[in-house]
């Protein structure tokens, strides 16, 4: 920002509460913790002169700064690559897949595209290895300006950082002309206009000249505190205006004004000098041996550099470094687009194509004035590498390029098609996508081109809204594929019955039958079946021709995809991504529940969750945790689940994403804490509703039928369970009939009861596993009396006793024993009761363990208070630590599979410790177990 803002103290004018919470982040790291702050801020706030004051500041420490620059926005981990090229020294000492992941990033080696989670994973390792002698403090300016894929990146380190001595500050206009929505959340101080008084002494500071009072309350009343307004307004102002007042009111913006006053700077210096200026700005890398490279091309001479930098423009050292990033800015955007074609072209003739081949296709590509097909070829070529480097949204940006600059019609529709389909892919790309359709429809396009369209169209709109016209489009797209690509027609036939499934009840064409009778119309392409192929006739048997015609070929089609799904475990690295997104969304779910196969339910979920991290697979990961959590909810695993739940949510949070609540309501209804229960189900359910995923508003109608079985409050509960039962979602339609049984039954009730006890029938005995049967004898005895209701109860508890599914034996045992006790069999009773309390305490399911101790009373027992308050002071993510590690995996084992470091895993333990009152790793076994009744 310049000298002029801080006084002779060294301290910045008018900044003394900013200037204290960086001086409270850097005492944090000083004291080995971490500390992240996010400055937002207009353009010219002053942010810049706040990370100068910071590293001025940073004695001691290990300083890393950068900055995000606006032309570099599309080059995959090109901001990332700034942050870690001072400590790239340390790369060989990470882990070999962290250590490959970012090699690929930073194409220092070839390979598959690296997931970011991996990639955040190394960066994370990689700034905690720099503090072996000394804190690190890490300066981002233009975070706004930063690619995607850093700072997707960082936002998963900012959200990561616990033990380490790092400073991680960050500097972002606002509003800025990015989205940075993976800062979201973080510790932020917004960086407010200077008052008046403060402003005025700003001022005066830097005019060295008489100036006219009206002129200078005008400067100050236009710059509304912004300082770089203040110091630069007067240079774009007359001297006759400014001493005499007799030039005309400004009316630009502030941030045009500072640009002006940049750019009037650059427009006084020498044509040559500005010609040098303009090649520096359009170059992103700072690297300047290519710039003097380029300006040989254009015959600049090397004295051009003396004038901009006495100007104090600019610095030529070991890096080109503009003393503000408007200088480049206002450079570059007020340059005719003549010149800044001139200097992207020398540029690429200076940029070496073998080290560098995608930057070079690059500015080739900006300095194209009109298509090109062989800058168009360099740039598809250019996307494969790029998606290897940053995934598909790199490739995205690449080929949109392409498309853009291909002058063929056809070819240029062609690659349009291609780049839309990565843009969904890459997930968050609406606008492109939609841009790059309407440009490939503009061009001559086959019947199998405008049918590939038609289907990407469906698969945006399932993408962006989840709405219930979903099922509709993508099966309109599937039928035109039908005669074309039987192979592409099932795909999108799978996603259609994916869509119908999301929608369910709201759902505004055609449902889930009648996408599944589609299916059945479209046979198999020759060669061997694929698994799409598998997934789609078993789960169209089962729609159509119901439970108990469709269930060995269910099995079947299990079967097989647990042998598929554990092939792609062995092999996580190489894993087909689509495929284990369609295993995750319609395997562990819909074919093992509605098969009530516990065992394949618990195989599946974690080889998927396994297979994820393994592969760091960004899309699928969170989806993955979030059926497990869900399988481990049922096996009374409640805080593990709530640890998954947590993780899921943050991994989503870190990259942007939506975060999936479909667990986090089954597990808030069977812990039955009651006001935190209904806030999660009322606001699930305004947000569904907007989105048409009517699957989510009967899963909440589930949830709150357990939560009001579980409070004893059995009308609310049937009226819940009714309204849940009143559309055949797939997945958990039979929980929620055993839940109507029960309130049915408890509310008198019993022709509703025994109506869903037959629909539940259909379901349990096609199935024939212990799970199934053991829940139907569990609801019939809720249905019978004497002798036969006995003999149910106990079938049902022999049966759960053989599964993995814990609340549920629980229950069992809780409805036995209120049903003897209203037979006077008290000490019986008891001996139900007691296992069932202990398991509901155990695993926190407060509602369930309330209804059974008011029971335990009743039957005159007198009940002991347990001392595990310590174990429930643990957050769920020092549980799941304190868990990993009473199982003897090390901090680094840890780390890696929760994606923290192994410092802040210590940290962690040592939280635990505290609360267990504990001092090592080996009591942990003790501390952690369930007392002794």
């Amino acid at each position: 920002m310049g000298a002029p803002t801080i006084d002779s103290r060294g301290a910045l004018r008018g900044r003394v509460p900013e200037m204290a919470a960086l001086e409270r982040a850097l005492a944090a790291a000083r004291a080995g913790s971490s500390a992240v702050l996010v400055l937002r801020g207009e353009a010219g706030i002053g942010k810049t002169a706040l990370l100068t004051y910071a590293a001025g500041k940073a004695a001691g420490f290990r300083t890393v700064a950068f900055a995000g620059i606006e032309s570099e926005m599309e080059l995959p981990y090109a901001g990332l690559h700034q942050l870690c090229a001072p400590v790239l020294d340390r790369l060989q000492r990470l882990p070999g897949p962290q250590r490959d992941a970012l090699s690929v990033a930073f194409g220092l080696q070839d390979g598959e595209a690296p997931d970011r989670f991996l990639v955040g994973l190394a960066v994370l390792d990689l700034l905690a290895s720099a503090t072996g002698d000394r804190p690190l403090v890490c300066l981002v300016d233009d975070a706004q300006w930063l690619d995607d894929g850093s700072l997707q990146v960082l936002g998963f380190v900012a959200r990561r950082l616990k033990a380490e001595p790092v400073a991680l500050i960050f500097a972002l206009r606002e509003p800025g002309d990015g989205d940075a929505r993976e800062l979201a959340g973080l510790p932020e101080l917004i960086v407010e206009p200077l008052s008046e008084t403060d402003a005025r002494a700003l001022l005066a500071s830097t005019v060295r000249t008489p100036l006219d009072p009206l002129v200078r309350d005008r400067i100050v009343a236009e710059a509304h505190g912004n300082p770089m307004a203040l110091l630069q307004a007067p240079h774009a102002l007359e001297r006759a205006e400014l001493a005499g007042g007799f030039g005309l009111p400004g009316t630009r913006p502030v941030l045009s004004c500072i640009e002006t006053a940049f750019h009037e700077r650059f427009r006084s210096l020498p044509r040559d000098s500005q010609r040098l200026l303009l090649t520096a700005a359009a170059d992103p890398t700072g690297d300047v041996c290519l710039l003097w490279r380029a300006a040989g091309l254009q015959e600049i001479p090397g004295d051009s550099a003396a004038p901009p930098e006495t100007a104090g423009l600019i610095e030529f050292g070991t890096k080109v470094r503009f003393h503000h990033p408007l200088v480049r800015s206002s450079i570059y955007r007020r340059t005719s687009a003549p010149d800044r074609r001139a200097a992207h072209r020398a540029l690429a003739e200076a940029t070496d194509p073998r080290l560098d081949p995608d930057r070079r296709a690059w500015h080739r590509a900006h300095a194209a004035a009109r298509p090109d097909e062989s800058i168009a070829v360099d740039l598809e070529h250019s996307a494969d590498r790029a998606r290897n480097r940053g995934g598909a949204a790199a490739e995205a940006s690449f080929l949109r390029r392409a498309a853009e600059l291909t002058p063929d019609p056809a070819r240029r529709a062609t690659r349009a098609l291609a780049a839309a389909q990565t843009e969904i892919d890459a997930s968050g790309a609406a606008e492109h996508a939609h841009n790059m359709l309407a440009a490939a429809e503009s061009g001559p396009l086959d019947d199998l081109q405008r049918a590939r369209l038609e289907r990407l169209r469906a698969r945006l709109v399932f993408s962006q809204l989840r709405s219930g016209d979903a099922p509709r489009l993508l099966l309109d797209a599937a039928d035109r594929l039908a005669p074309l690509d039987t192979a592409l027609a099932r795909d999108t036939l799978l996603e259609a019955i994916n869509a119908a499934i999301f929608a369910g009840r709201l759902s505004e064409g055609p449902g889930l039958r009648e996408v599944a009778e589609a299916a059945r119309t479209v046979s198999r392409p020759a060669g061997p079946p694929r698994m799409v192929d598998v997934l789609l006739d078993g789960m169209a048997g089962l729609i159509i021709d119901g439970h108990a015609a469709s269930a060995d070929a269910l099995r079947r089609t299990l079967h097989a995809v647990r042998q598929e799904q554990s092939s792609a475990t062995t092999k996580a690295a190489d894993a087909d991504r689509s495929w284990l997104w369609l295993a995750l969304q319609l395997a562990p779910e819909p074919l093992t529940t509605e098969l009530w196969d516990d065992d394949a339910w618990r195989e599946l979920a974690a080889a998927a969750t396994a297979a994820a991290r393994g592969a760091g697979a960004l899309a699928v990961l969170p989806m993955a945790l979030t059926y497990q959590a869900c399988f481990l909810v049922h096996a009374g695993e409640l805080d593990t689940a709530a640890a998954l739940i947590d993780e899921a949510t943050a991994i989503s949070e870190a990259v942007g994403g939506v975060p999936m609540m479909y667990t986090s309501l089954v597990l808030a209804a069977w812990r039955g804490h009651e006001f935190q229960a209904r806030n999660l189900i009322d606001t699930t359910i305004e947000e569904v509703r907007s989105r048409g995923e009517g699957r989510v508003l009967s899963l909440a109608e589930y949830a709150t039928a357990v939560l009001n079985n579980s409070l004893g409050r059995y009308d609310d509960a049937l009226a819940a369970a009714t309204r849940a039962c009143q559309y055949e979602d797939l997945g958990f339609f039979g929980w929620s009939l055993t839940e109507l049984i029960e309130a049915a039954a408890r509310n008198g009730q019993p022709e509703a009861a025994a109506s869903a006890l037959d629909r539940l029938t259909e379901r349990t005995r096609a199935s024939g596993t212990e799970w199934a049967l053991g829940a139907e004898a569990c609801s019939r005895a809720l249905l019978s009396d004497g002798e036969a209701a006995d003999a149910l109860y106990q079938q049902a508890i022999e049966r759960l006793e053989r599964c993995r599914t814990a609340v549920h034996l629980a229950r069992a045992h809780l409805q036995y024993g209120e049903w003897l006790r209203r037979q006077n069999r008290r000490k019986e009773s008891r001996a139900q009761l007691h296992p069932a309390y202990e398991v509901f305490r155990r695993i926190g399911a407060d509602g369930f363990a309330e209804r059974t101790r008011r029971e335990l009373l009743a039957t005159g027992e007198t009940l002991r208070r347990r001392a595990d308050g310590a174990v429930s002071e643990l957050t769920s993510q020092e549980a799941q630590i304190a868990g990993l590690a009473k199982d003897g995996h090390t901090n680094a084992e840890i780390g890696a599979q929760l994606f923290i470091s192994p410092r802040t895993v210590e940290w962690h333990l040592g939280n635990v410790f505290a609360k267990l009152g504990v001092s090592n790793r080996q009591q942990l076994h003790s501390a952690l177990s369930p007392p002794n009744q």
